[in-house]
């Protein structure tokens, strides 16, 4: 990564997990958990939600995660369906960051005035379409304590939901393997490549 890549993925790391845990805590926020809210989670301000070791991950790698948000679905009316709406809040948030750079990648470095001020802005776009899709990919997978694994639960009829939570203990295991084997990226591969062909469809 050049100088001026890693330049450019500083605050985009920054602005990604920020958007990500914010739209955590609004959404459960507006379902009636004021949690996030007491704690000053309800900010685009990073230093509420940066994990150090998450952010380096994903400005190296191009996944990672935050500080999570501390959600209690008993403020909720419908705590399951509560718990899959905040979950999916934080990817989907990443998605829509992602399609929104996508679409201004399409027209805006046309309309700079000279080839390296178009190439410079082309290469930051380019940076935040990555870092949203890479982080938005790697929280959906459900795998505990990352948000897909919450969204599965709470889809999930309620004996097998019990079951998969009874395994949540082992989820950080199995991810540290796949993290420490790079295994993870061949998993996180396909999904990176079917939120591109989802964004870039609606980009058309």
């Amino acid at each position: 990564m050049g100088i001026e890549q890693l330049l450019f993925s500083i605050p985009a790391v920054l602005f990604a997990i920020s958007v990500h845990e914010f739209a955590h805590g609004m959404v459960a926020y507006r379902l009636g958990d004021p949690t996030a809210k007491y704690q000053g989670r309800l900010t685009l301000n990073p230093l509420a939600h940066m994990d150090p070791i998450g952010a380096l991950m994903l400005l190296i790698f191009r996944f990672g995660w935050a500080k999570p948000v501390m959600v209690n679905p008993r403020y909720f009316a419908d705590p399951r369906k509560g718990m899959i709406f905040v979950a999916i809040a934080g990817p989907l948030s990443n998605i829509t960051l992602a399609w929104i750079f996508y679409l201004l990648f399409q027209f805006l470095p046309s309309l700079m005035p000279s080839f390296a001020v178009a190439n410079t802005l082309a290469m930051f776009l380019v940076i935040n379409l990555q870092l949203n899709l890479g982080l938005a990919a790697f929280n959906l997978l459900p795998l505990p304590p990352l948000d897909g694994s919450k969204v599965l639960a709470g889809m999930l009829p309620g004996r097998l939901s019990y079951q998969y939570e009874q395994l949540a203990q082992f989820g950080p295991i199995l991810l540290i393997l796949l993290l420490m084997t790079g295994s993870i990226q061949i998993i996180l591969g396909p999904i990176r490549d079917f939120l591109f062909f989802v964004i870039t469809g609606f980009g058309l």
